[in-house]
């Protein structure tokens, strides 16, 4: 089988990740994510046994996972030394797999949600949001501009998130029952772009793509995308926006007592019975 291309550095992401701990997390986004995981999970009507948390930043989702009372116990990335792409778990040894804004930096995601899936018990149940594709569109517009216009070129600045789209196909091919996903969008303002730069220094969300230039930001390059944002992407009273695309996926290991799909001339019932309509004939041809 064919290795999956290296996109991030994920020793980099690590190195970030600690050194905005250190520095202090800004975790509105992530303390956003918890919330509404614990949400989702209020309408679950069950209980799990042994979940885990996989891959975020924080303890914010491990924290809404222990008061929502529905799982035994929780086993974090924190807790035991192991990476999103090589998951330590035998098959079928856990209840409930979640992550909050993690899984957006794996190479292999196919992969991952594979091995997900198969650490699941049949019926157990995958929750994960993640960093969708229109984040920081205003960002990435802006610095493209300004490096084209200072440097008669373009290289990657921003992080190429997943489209929510190709997210649900590769749930289907994981081998999850019933994938569900959707999308959170987050505008977020600011004083100008500076801010903005150092809360995603602060969330460890800087560029760690192995194709990043390595040479530093010319200050011209960095006036030039400031003067753009602001002439883009302001409000009326001068603050500037900010997007963030948060997408949720979730999908359940097969179980043979979870609903599937009719087979194609199963249904017992007409469509235009259902509908009140007449039913009309290849043939026949409505009046005007």
């Amino acid at each position: 089988m064919a290795q999956a291309p290296r996109i991030f550095d994920r020793d980099l992401l690590c190195a970030r990740r600690k050194r905005a701990q250190r520095l202090g997390m800004t975790a509105f986004l992530m303390d956003r994510v918890a919330d509404d995981l614990a949400e989702r999970l209020s309408f679950v009507r069950r209980q799990f046994g042994r979940a885990l948390d996989l891959g975020t930043p924080t303890d914010a989702v491990a924290r809404a996972l222990a008061a929502s009372g529905k799982v035994a116990s929780v086993i974090s990335a924190r807790d035991i030394a192991f990476d999103e792409e090589a998951l330590p778990f035998g098959d079928g040894s856990l209840d409930m797999v979640v992550s909050g804004l993690s899984l957006q930096f794996v190479n292999d995601l196919p992969g991952t949600l594979i091995q997900v899936r198969r650490a699941l018990k049949p019926d157990g149940l995958f929750l994960a949001a993640l960093v969708g594709g229109e984040s920081l569109q205003e960002l990435r517009e802006a610095f493209a501009q300004a490096e084209s216009d200072i440097e008669g070129g373009v290289s990657p600045r921003v992080v190429p998130f997943a489209d929510m789209r190709d997210i649900g196909a590769l749930l289907q091919r994981a081998g999850f029952a019933l994938p569900v996903v959707d999308s959170d969008k987050v505008v977020v303002r600011y004083r100008d772009v500076f801010g903005l730069m150092h809360d995603l220094r602060r969330m460890g969300a800087t560029n760690v793509l192995l194709e990043r230039r390595r040479s530093p930001l010319m200050r011209a390059t960095l006036l030039r995308m400031a003067e753009i944002y602001g002439e883009r992407f302001s409000d009326p009273d001068r603050r500037l926006r900010a997007t963030f695309e948060i997408v949720w996926l979730s999908g359940w290991a097969p179980h043979e007592s979870q609903q599937k799909p009719l087979k194609p001339g199963s249904a017992t019932r007409r469509l235009a019975d259902a509908l009140g309509a007449k039913e009309i004939s290849a043939g026949e041809k409505t009046g005007r």
